[in-house]
Order: structure tokens, then sequence, then C-alpha cells
């Protein structure tokens, strides 16, 4: 998985490991929008925030065909420890390896307390039922998030 996904071509199918116990694979995707939300840990104020905005406004989503998964680095036990904690109602994927962060670019250095780290900018990538990336959103505030792409997404019909 070399490339990277580009604005209006194709996403390239990638499978990985999800919180539902089932591997997501994009492909299995096709016919629906994705909505793929990249964010740096599980239970962190901001990425909380952004799970429970998407969480509050799933149905919205669904209403637009649209399948929401949240990404990060995290383990599946963290994730299962994140989606209790907040009664979440969509699984979120798990890229130890960085994988799928490396195919959407999203592993960025950043400035933690004084430290350059290489972590996950916040982003999100909307995929289209033909699996075209339609939407991509960078460094993202995480409070509103989720209401600006539903927003997006009702503007694609």
């Amino acid at each position: 998985m070399a490339a990277k996904v580009e604005m209006g071509k194709k996403v390239p199918n990638f499978k990985i490991a999800s919180s539902s116990g089932e591997e997501f694979s994009l492909a299995s995707q096709k016919g629906k929008k994705v909505v793929l939300y990249f964010y740096p840990k599980d239970s962190t104020p901001g990425c909380t925030t952004e799970g429970i905005e998407f969480n509050e406004m799933l149905s919205q989503f669904k209403k637009q065909n649209a399948e929401v998964y949240g990404i990060s680095r995290d383990s599946l036990k963290s994730h299962d420890k994140f989606i209790c904690k907040y009664d979440f109602k969509f699984e979120l994927l798990s890229d130890e390896d960085e994988e799928v962060c490396k195919l959407f670019d999203v592993i960025k250095e950043k400035n933690m307390y004084g430290k350059k780290v290489m972590g996950i900018e916040r982003s999100t990538f909307v995929i289209d039922e033909s699996q075209k990336l339609v939407g991509e959103f960078r460094k993202i505030k995480a409070e509103g998030h989720a209401a600006e792409i539903l927003k997006f997404i009702k503007s694609l019909e």
C-alpha cells in the first residue's frame, strides 16, 4: 500500500481489525458512503468529544446512506473500553501497524509538551458509494466536526 489516496480517485481496498470482531474491508462497503475519521487516542478529551458527536448524529448519517468509522493506532482492547465507556454505536478500527494511516497520509510530526512525536493528525475522509474519495478534511477541531461532515454529505446529493 505505497500509493496515497487522492481526491476524486477510487480508494484502494484495505482490510483492518474492527471492534465488531469482524475484519473491516472497504470493498464490503460498496454502495454506501463511508466516513472514516482518524483520531489520535482513545479516551482523550478531543477524541471523546468527536466520538460522542458522531454517535449522537449516527441516525442522521445512516439516513444519508453513510456509515461512520473511527480509526486510530489504539488496540482493539483499548477501543472496546472506549466504546463501552461512551456507548458508541459505530465501529472503531485498529491500525496498530499504521498501514491505513499511511495510505491516508495522516501520520504527522506533532509537538507534545515540547517534544517532537509522530502521531495521527485529526482528519476525516468521505468515500462515496463507488469508493471514490469525495471529501478530505485535515487539521480539524473535534468540537462541531461531526455536524460539519453531515452537512458536507447532505451537499453531495
